[in-house]
């Protein structure tokens, strides 16, 4: 392999390694939120909440206290799990 190939090949392994770690941090919840959620709201997460233990209570606040830089499908997975009202998103949406 060529020098380029190995260092995009390792770029994506590191990527793929990075995505399934978040996505085994964050199913360990007692309380886990679903694969859905978890999906779509893990580039959410290690942009915003990473700092915070997936376990615990803020990783929800500072979810929600960045509830308006969340991306769309995040935002419509939370929806779908309940941990959001489509009205409160709304409500946040239109006070901003």
């Amino acid at each position: 392999m060529t020098p380029i190939t190995t260092t995009a090949a390792a770029r994506t392994a590191s990527k793929a390694v990075l995505a399934l770690g978040t996505l085994f941090l964050l199913s360990t919840a007692a309380g886990a939120v679903s694969m859905r959620v978890q999906m779509a709201c893990a580039n959410d997460y290690l942009a915003y909440c990473s700092q915070h233990d997936p376990d615990g209570p803020g990783t929800r606040q500072c979810m929600r206290a960045n509830g308006l830089k969340l991306s769309k499908a995040c935002v419509n997975a939370l929806i779908s799990a309940g941990e959001v009202s489509a009205e409160e998103v709304a409500r946040r949406a239109a006070g901003k």
